[in-house]
C-alpha cells in the first residue's frame, strides 16, 4: 500500500465526472482474472441479514485486532442492521462492536449532515443509538462542505490509515439496457481501476426515487429536508479501485420483487463474457460497472429466489 497522503490522491475528470485515485493502479486490470459469480439463494430477508452478520464474526475471528466495514445504504442490508441494532440493546457483541471502523459509501451533496433523506440518518434509524455508542469509530461522507473533493479525500486518507477495507457491503443497482451500477458507480462515468472515489453528477429522476425510497422505508421527511435534497447536485461514491482492493466484498440483492429491473441486470453480470483485451474490458466496465463484481477474487453474492423469477 502507498503511504498515505494527500499527494498520493490523483484527480482526474471524466465529461463532468471527478475521479480521484492512483494512477499505478490502471495498470492492474489488464491483469485481473475474470471470475464466475457465484450466488446463494436464501429464503428470506432476515436469513440474508444473518448471513451477513456470520461474515462480520467469520472476519473478526481470523483477525486480530479492528476491522474496517463498509455499510450498504438501500434495502440489501436493512435485515443486518436491524439485527445488529436489536442486539446492540444488550451486550451480546460488545467486544465486536468495539473492534469495528464504519464508514459508509456514498452519499448525495452538498447536504446537511443532519438532513433526514441522508444515509446517516437512516443508519442511525436502523442500527439505533447503542450501536452508534460502541462501534470504534464511524466515519461517514462529508457533505455539509464548500470542498467535496477535499473532504472526500481526508475520508480516503482516513479508511487507508486504518488499513483498509475488510468487508465491503455492496447491493446492485439497475440500469437501462440491463446494465448496473456498484456503490454509485454509474455506466459511461468513465470510471477505472485507479480511481478510489468520485463526485458524479446527480439526475432529477435520482432524487426522486431517493426521496421515495425514504418516504416508504418510514424516514420522517420535513418538507425543508426534501426541498435541501431536490437541491443536491451530484453523489459521492467510492470508486472500483476501493471495491478490487477490500479483503471480502458481500453482496446481497433482496428486493427484485419491488425492483423488477434487478433481474435482467443481475443476469447480464452473470453471464458477461468479459474480455481479456485491456481497451476492450475497460469499455464494457464503463458501460455496465456491475462487472467490477466478477474481477474481485473473494466475493459471496447472496440473493432471494426472486431475483431469478423470468
Amino acid at each position: 500500500m502507498s503511504a498515505v497522503s494527500p499527494d498520493n490522491i490523483k484527480r482526474r475528470t471524466v465529461g463532468n465526472n471527478v475521479w480521484l485515485g492512483r494512477q499505478e493502479a490502471a495498470s492492474q486490470l489488464s491483469r485481473l482474472r475474470a471470475q464466475e459469480l457465484k450466488y446463494e439463494v436464501l429464503d428470506s430477508e432476515e436469513a440474508v441479514g444473518r448471513a451477513q452478520l456470520e461474515e462480520i464474526e467469520r472476519a473478526a475471528s481470523e483477525k486480530e485486532g479492528d476491522l474496517v466495514i463498509i455499510l450498504l445504504g438501500g434495502r440489501g442490508a436493512q435485515a443486518l442492521y436491524r439485527i445488529i441494532g436489536e442486539m446492540a440493546e444488550g451486550s451480546e457483541i460488545d467486544n465486536l462492536l468495539a473492534r469495528l471502523h464504519v464508514f459508509t459509501q456514498d452519499a448525495l451533496a452538498p447536504m446537511r449532515m443532519e438532513n433526514s433523506l441522508s444515509f446517516v440518518r437512516d443508519f442511525e434509524r436502523l442500527l439505533g443509538e447503542s450501536f452508534f455508542k460502541k462501534v470504534k469509530s464511524f466515519t461517514p461522507m462529508q457533505t455539509d462542505t464548500d470542498d467535496l473533493e477535499g473532504a472526500l479525500t481526508l475520508y480516503l486518507l482516513q479508511l487507508e490509515s486504518l488499513g483498509g477495507i475488510d468487508i465491503f457491503f455492496l447491493g446492485h443497482g439497475p440500469e437501462a439496457k440491463a446494465a448496473s451500477h456498484l456503490a454509485y458507480i454509474k455506466p459511461e462515468s468513465g470510471a477505472s481501476a485507479s480511481d478510489l472515489a468520485g463526485v458524479i453528477p446527480i439526475s432529477k429522476s435520482i432524487l426522486e426515487h431517493h426521496i421515495n425510497k425514504f418516504k416508504v422505508g418510514g424516514s420522517a421527511v420535513t418538507e425543508e429536508d426534501e426541498a435541501e435534497c431536490r437541491r443536491a447536485t451530484h453523489i459521492l461514491t467510492l470508486g472500483p479501485a476501493a471495491i478490487l482492493q477490500a479483503r471480502r466484498i458481500v453482496q446481497s440483492i433482496v428486493d427484485a420483487s419491488t425492483a423488477p429491473a434487478k433481474r435482467a441486470s443481475f443476469a447480464r453480470v452473470l453471464e458477461t463474457e468479459i474480455s481479456e483485451d485491456p481497451e476492450q474490458r475497460a469499455a464494457q466496465l464503463d458501460e455496465n460497472p456491475g462487472l467490477w463484481l466478477r474481477l474481485h477474487p473473494n466475493v459471496r453474492s447472496l440473493i432471494l429466489p426472486d431475483v431469478l423469477e423470468a
